[in-house]
């Protein structure tokens, strides 16, 4: 009989990774389809960012094991992993800009990087990526001369320029006001729905976490303490759950 049940587009089993003494992930475990939005939640310093530089092949773990469309990426060459990597947008908390590229520049490096586009063709690619951010006027400026929201759009318009079938967020909307906040989680929601996007979002902001996510995990002590939707969090009667999500509101 043959197995109907889509492959998950990340899988990741009994992950481990220390810094010295410090675990931060306890044979962690975690699943995300292709076409969902999962907010990872949990206190400063738990690992959610760690998470995301291992699932990207920044860091290596302890342990474990990390599939990306079935893939096995722990241990991978370094040919693999940068083969997986064209499939996997990452836009970090600070956004990561070259700071004396201009916006242009920017969104264009990974097509230059890993494409062979003739100038015509990257730059009408880049000019589409920027429009998707509602930035297409402004491709010669330097990123010292546009907002952190402006910042975060051009960083978003990068991680798309290879078409990646998953997106991993740091922290999206750190460092934002509130109406910028949540232009980035309409942003976040529309490439969803659009290029049915595998998505992780590491987050503080339980508000954006619940607008943008199909499902939520909150972490403690290197793991996966419940998993669910807003409202199945809200049911817990865990004393942290409770405590987490009464701080944010």
């Amino acid at each position: 009989m043959v197995n109907s049940t889509p492959e998950p587009a990340i899988e990741v089993k009994s992950l481990k990774k220390a810094f010295g003494a410090q675990k931060v992930l306890n044979g962690l475990d975690l699943t995300l389809a292709q076409g969902e939005t999962l907010a990872v939640l949990g206190r400063s310093g738990i690992g959610k960012s760690v998470l995301l530089k291992l699932i990207v092949g920044l860091q290596q773990p302890d342990s474990g094991s990390i599939r990306i469309h079935g893939q096995e990426i722990a241990g991978a060459t370094y040919k693999q992993l940068s083969d997986i990597r064209k499939k996997i947008g990452f836009l970090f908390q600070s956004a990561a800009l070259y700071d004396s590229l201009t916006v242009e520049e920017n969104v264009a490096f990974p097509l230059q990087r890993h494409m062979n586009l003739p100038e015509s063709q990257w730059k009408q690619r880049v000019r589409e990526l920027l429009a998707n951010v509602g930035l297409e006027k402004d491709l010669d400026k330097l990123p010292a001369d546009i907002s952190g929201g402006m910042r975060k759009r051009v960083g978003l318009a990068r991680a798309l320029a290879l078409e990646p079938d998953i997106l991993l967020f740091d922290e999206p909307t750190a460092g934002l006001d509130p109406i910028t906040s949540e232009e980035i989680g309409a942003l976040i929601l529309s490439l969803q729905k659009d290029r049915n996007l595998a998505s992780i979002v590491v987050t503080h902001d339980i508000h954006g976490a619940r607008a943008v996510s199909d499902r939520l995990v909150l972490m403690q002590d290197g793991n996966v303490l419940i998993s669910g939707t807003f409202a199945d969090l809200k049911k817990s009667r865990d004393p942290f759950v409770m405590q987490f999500l009464q701080a944010g509101g």
